[in-house]
């Protein structure tokens, strides 16, 4: 028996799956199941806790060995289940986490050039603070380069030049859009000088990563009319929850500007009802503040009224279906789409952020200042603000000169 096994599982008998079978099945209730999806799931790990019995299974040694074991041994049995496959894999995950059964170690690559990037990761989170998804895009964009040029024995491949990183940067930009390719580069860029200051290369090598030409503020953002954007708010049918909810999302994405990842993260506690605030946890965990509107306010107190499905966990919106956890960024995209699929709207570009995008150009053609707009945004760099500058396009009209043409006469 390993060591880390949890004493008060030591020496316990066949009755210990039976208990976890009916307090997994509680957890699946409190999370939103319905009670006959709840009595299949129980159904498959109760058979599933008899057939270790029967082979006379440790039960702090079960793992996905055996869940495959069982699989095959119920389609020779034709046990008719329901989805094996995916409620055994969540409950054994829950014996894990409930110490019931042993979570087994990970494999490790300890070459250096795995050590080298899990250092880098560790720089990005710490130092950087930056979000997992993008420590892992970074890591995903390095990788080959790491385990390529770096040896064993930790230097650098022999003839490690600014030309290989031209020629490794250009051999990912080739099948790629260029903003895709600008991503790479800045990727490459903080590796290349993460190397460098800690004593891996002898150059700075990140002055070697060529720029992507990609004209800066060449496009104009997609954007909605302020009365497209009522319009979208109105299609939320508000006499249903899953209406409520979205009617709540849409209202601070389009009022407040936030990001859909804002939207996701904003937990019950970050509502100061009383100072009339919300607590936004935003890029590279920089919590911010931005007023409680009185219609926004009100929205997202009925979406927790009436709407909100009773949950543990403490996100404000949760999924519709089970698991009743926190909607996710990707979710709060669907919404945008079905809500402009309902209100029959079809911009160029449908995500979150074209209510951000919506709300910067109606501040500034109301005669917002780029440094308002960046605050009410939340942008660390007023460069990013520059973008919504060429949207007003009344305004600029009447800056335009008349073209003379050939001929010298006005057009």
């Amino acid at each position: 028996m390993p060591d880390h096994v949890p004493e008060v599982e030591r020496g316990q008998g066949p009755h210990v799956l039976e208990q976890r079978v009916e307090s997994f099945a509680a957890r699946l209730e409190s999370v939103g199941y319905c009670a006959m999806v709840v009595c299949q799931k129980r159904a498959t790990a109760a058979a599933f806790g008899r057939w270790a019995v029967r082979r006379r299974l440790d039960v702090a040694t079960i793992d996905e060995a055996a869940v495959e074991a069982f699989l095959k041994h119920a389609v020779r049995r034709r046990i008719p289940i329901g989805n094996r496959r995916c409620t055994l894999t969540a409950f054994l995950e829950y014996l894990r986490a409930e110490g019931t059964t042993v979570r087994p170690e990970p494999v490790r690559d300890h070459s250096h050039a795995a050590l080298l990037l899990r250092r880098y990761a560790a720089h990005l989170h710490v130092e950087r603070g930056l979000a997992e998804d993008t420590v892992n895009n970074y890591l995903r964009i390095v990788s080959p380069l790491a385990r390529t040029q770096f040896a064993a024995t930790g230097t650098p491949a022999p003839g490690l030049e600014a030309q290989d990183v031209r020629d490794f940067l250009l051999a990912r930009a080739r099948p790629v859009t260029p903003r895709t390719a600008q991503h790479d580069t800045t990727a490459l860029r903080s590796f290349l000088r993460f190397l460098f200051l800690r004593g891996e290369t002898t150059v700075d090598l990140s002055l070697a990563v060529p720029a992507v030409r990609r004209w800066r503020l060449a496009a104009v953002h997609p954007y909605l009319h302020p009365v497209e954007v009522e319009r979208l708010l109105d299609a939320c049918d508000r006499t249903t929850a899953c209406g409520r909810r979205d009617h709540a999302i849409l209202l601070l994405l389009a009022r407040l500007g936030m990001r859909a990842c804002e939207v996701a993260a904003l937990e019950i506690g970050d509502l100061r009802w009383r100072s009339g605030e919300i607590v936004v946890r935003g890029k590279g965990r920089v919590h911010g503040r931005l007023p409680l509107l009185p219609d926004v306010g009100a929205a997202v107190a009925l979406h927790l009224r009436g709407a909100r499905p009773q949950s543990p966990c403490r996100r404000v919106f949760l999924r519709n279906d089970a698991p009743r956890v926190g909607l996710g960024p990707d979710g709060v995209g669907f919404v945008v789409r079905r809500a402009l699929a309902r209100a029959g709207l079809h911009p160029p570009g449908r995500g979150s952020h074209l209510l951000r995008y919506s709300l910067a150009t109606t501040m500034i053609r109301h005669g917002a200042s780029m440094a308002e707009i960046g605050e009410v945004l939340r942008h660390r760099s007023t460069e990013t603000t520059e973008i919504y500058a060429k949207v007003d396009f009344e305004a600029l009209r009447t800056v335009a000169l008349p073209w003379t043409g050939a001929a010298g006469g006005a057009l």
